[in-house]
């Protein structure tokens, strides 16, 4: 289609379709029982959105990343269970999509894009965090397979998890030229034999398992190595700029949908003769945070499509998570702020909306990093760190 607003438009409404099946009763319910939402997850494969970015020559619908921003922008709305229940699927097929050979891509990429194969992340380690070229998980080549030992921390799904893309080291970090070489992805089958799971229990999105995940010699075919040995970083790469788009466009549609609540609320609720909304106390803070959200918005479209252009759009990208970020987070502290004590009651959500809010402040890069990245390489400035 060559109306992106046309496309847009189709995507919000097929969208809100499908979601209308999943009420917020569904997602506190959820929350509450530490629930996976697979019903959700199955629905969203079975209407094919997984694909929506892959290339139709993959079986993709060949929308590119503005198409799943929408989409991840509309699924946020229903908070940050929906969003995770998915979005690894549909960003971490991205090195595939590119690195891969055409063997990896036609025995790897379509059941992921059918929800058949369901794919976590296994980049942060408890010793490296953002210091993604410190990491210790090594890969060891015998013959024509890898034996992958080490530990992973915050690897989402892993508890339900078919692959892990996983990054580790094929050359030992002193014995490599740069820190940044001597690393290699892998697409592995995630054999309990040689792995442990264990979920870390966390504040808020209790629906979607966070892990720390150890690996003892498991092993891995050369055939699931994504891209040259030694060029993980690269590889690695070309996927991150792409998922911090797409948490962007969740945290936009979660600010979106909580600010909505936090209206209907204001609205409704009547103090000494009128709705609190007539109040300029209750108005300003809100549309603060909506001119927030909309300028938030707008970076991360023009991030995404950047990215469909295949134009540079690292600093983009960055600048377009921390804006998302740091807009709803304070899209959801405004909205329990207006609902008084009931924002923190279960009843009316906004509470585990503004619990999810401190995520996006976190991953997948932080906030303070995301500014040292775009002071230097927007403003030339030295590098920090």
């Amino acid at each position: 289609m060559s109306d992106p607003a046309a496309q847009d438009q189709e995507i919000v409404e097929a969208i809100a379709r499908l979601s209308s099946r999943f009420d917020m009763a569904y997602w506190r319910r959820c929350d509450e029982e530490g629930r996976f939402p697979d019903a959700f997850a199955d629905a969203m494969a079975a209407a094919g959105w997984l694909g929506v970015a892959m290339p139709e020559s993959v079986g993709g619908a060949g929308l590119g990343l503005r198409a799943a921003a929408i989409v991840m922008r509309e699924v946020g709305r229903m908070g940050a269970a929906a969003t995770s229940a998915i979005h690894v699927n549909l960003f971490g097929a991205f090195p595939i999509v590119v690195h891969g050979d055409d063997d990896q891509r036609a025995r790897l990429l379509e059941p992921i894009r059918r929800g058949e194969v369901r794919l976590c992340f296994g980049v942060t380690e408890p010793d490296a965090g953002l210091e993604t070229t410190a990491i210790r998980t090594v890969a060891r080549r015998e013959g024509d397979r890898y034996l992958i030992s080490g530990r992973k921390v915050w690897t989402s799904t892993a508890q339900r998890a078919d692959r892990v893309l996983i990054l580790a080291r094929t050359t030992a970090r002193e014995k490599a030229q740069r820190a940044s070489q001597g690393l290699s992805v892998f697409c592995a089958r995630l054999d309990r034999r040689h792995v442990e799971i264990r979920e870390i229990p966390k504040m808020a999105r209790a629906a979607v398992d966070s892990n720390e995940v150890v690996f003892e010699d498991l092993p891995v075919s050369a055939r699931d190595r994504i891209g040259a040995e030694g060029d993980g970083l690269r590889v690695m790469f070309s996927g991150l700029n792409a998922e911090r788009v797409l948490v962007a466009a969740s945290a936009v549609g979660a600010a979106r949908a909580v600010l909505e609540c936090a209206a209907r609320y204001a609205n409704e609720r009547v103090v000494f003769g009128r709705p609190i909304g007539a109040n300029q106390g209750v108005q300003h803070p809100l549309a603060h945070a909506w001119a927030q959200v909309h300028a938030a918005e707008l970076a991360m479209l023009h991030a995404a499509d950047l990215w469909d252009a295949d134009r540079p759009c690292g600093v983009e990208a960055t600048a377009a998570k921390y804006l998302a970020a740091e807009a709803g987070h304070l899209a959801a502290e405004r909205a329990v702020r207006a609902h008084g004590g009931y924002g923190f009651a279960r009843e009316y959500h906004v509470e585990r909306y503004f619990r999810e809010s401190v995520l996006a402040l976190l991953a997948p890069v932080s906030q303070e990093l995301a500014l040292c990245h775009i002071a230097e390489r927007a403003l030339g400035l030295p590098k920090s760190y």
